[in-house]
């Protein structure tokens, strides 16, 4: 099958510039639009997919901590047959884990010291297969015994506290008792068994682990309050939940972990967003550079679209020979670009560490950040409109140049041959 005269004659166009001067002026400038193209390519991909990894490791950090569903009581009370509800969790086939716990608000103090706590109790020998929190795998966790008070506390918190292991702390409840003198908070010696670190400032500035008979005793419970669920994949969470929220009827109240961080989710796909749009229009600012590049193309080449028109060329078919030039400069930018923003995004563990030391410096000190390597996740799902945008760009950038080519005049353009 013959190849159309067209995509002939726009291939030579955009390969050709060496034969004289003004031509290797042009094919220069259109290097130059091909170029920026591919970076602004690479620039949106490697942005996007550090991005995804900064996301993706707050996100395990905070899931180290926070269940992937939680489930309470409807009534707000202690959960009714905490054994048969776990039986039927884990006969989901996405469950993988069920615990129950106990979440409450209470101070801790160490002397003078004192700070707001979310206490949480947990059952040491179920809480592994909901948690990946560092004191789980260290084993301070098994140091819980019900009716001894002990406590496991985040570093951030105790070094706030200035408490070390085998002191004392004091947990003060705000469910306390009533006297003749009014209602006095109740307050109870704990000792402090481990430290624990999620890698999160929020939690391990914040979060007491204790047992879940000894947290009921101390808020007054009947029992533990919660389940909390661990899937075999995160991102079924919502869906899942739904199901299970049918499942256990209006007696359950079922909440996944998109919901309980609505707020922070959002806002990074917010910023993601704009640095989308920000970094998008340096790529419209390269492919537009192909209006500059055609109109010259066009009018070096005058005499040959006259030719061409005087041989029988129909002014369609001038136009599609420059939008195959455009296009073909927008195609092999978008691609470049597409392969090398990969293999920066898929291999930027290793070459952030060779920047780090051929400058000397440190992007993500480790005393400053939580996260101190460079994450990336490249993702099909930014990809794919990043390449497909820059191909409309550049094809929408040889529209007005083409059809300046189909009206060219043969007569005229002849005329001072």
């Amino acid at each position: 099958m013959p190849i159309p005269y067209e995509l002939t004659l726009g291939w030579r166009y955009t390969r050709s510039g060496r034969a004289t001067r003004r031509n290797g002026f042009i094919s220069f400038i259109s290097a130059v639009s091909m170029l920026g193209i591919a970076l602004g390519v690479a620039a949106l991909i490697i942005v996007l997919s550090v991005m995804n990894g900064f996301q993706r490791e707050v996100r395990d950090r905070m899931l180290g901590v926070v269940s992937h569903i939680e489930i309470y009581a409807a009534s707000g009370g202690a959960l009714p047959d905490t054994e048969g509800l776990r039986a039927r969790l884990l006969a989901h086939p996405e469950v993988r884990g069920a615990a129950p716990f106990v979440s409450a608000q209470a101070l801790a103090a160490r002397g003078e010291d004192m700070k707001g706590v979310l206490v949480r109790g947990i059952d040491p020998a179920l809480e592994p297969a909901v948690s990946d929190l560092q004191a789980a795998q260290a084993g301070w966790l098994q140091a819980l015994v019900p009716g001894r008070f002990e406590v496991v506390l985040g570093r951030d918190l105790a070094t706030a506290l200035g408490v070390m292991p085998g002191e004392q702390v004091t947990l003060i409840s705000p469910s306390g008792q009533v006297t003749p003198a009014g209602a006095l908070p109740r307050l109870k010696q704990m000792r402090l068994a481990g430290l624990f670190s999620s890698g999160h400032y929020e939690y391990d500035s914040a979060l007491v682990l204790m047992h879940v008979d000894d947290a009921a005793r101390l808020f007054r419970l009947e029992g533990p309050s919660g389940m909390r669920v661990k899937l075999r994949d995160l991102h079924q969470a919502r869906q899942v939940a739904a199901e299970l929220q049918q499942e256990l009827g209006g007696e359950f109240y079922v909440r996944d972990w998109t919901q309980q961080n609505r707020t922070w989710f959002a806002a990074v796909q917010v910023e993601k967003r704009m640095m989308f749009i920000i970094l998008t229009l340096i790529v419209a600012v390269a492919a537009f550079n192909l209006v500059s590049t055609l109109v010259m193309t066009v009018t070096d080449k005058r005499a040959d679209i006259a030719i061409l028109r005087t041989l029988g060329a129909s002014p369609g078919a001038i136009m599609r020979i420059f939008m195959v030039q455009g296009a073909l400069v927008g195609v092999i930018g978008t691609f470049s670009g597409l392969l090398l923003g990969l293999a920066v995004a898929f291999n930027i563990d290793t070459l952030v560490p060779m920047i780090e030391r051929a400058l000397g410096a440190s992007f993500l000190p480790k005393d400053i950040y939580l996260i101190s390597r460079m994450p990336s996740d490249p993702q099909a799902a930014d990809i794919w409109p990043v390449a497909l945008i820059s191909l409309a760009l550049s094809l929408l950038a040889t529209l007005y140049p083409s059809w300046r080519a189909s009206r060219v005049h043969p007569v005229e353009a002849l005329r001072h041959e």
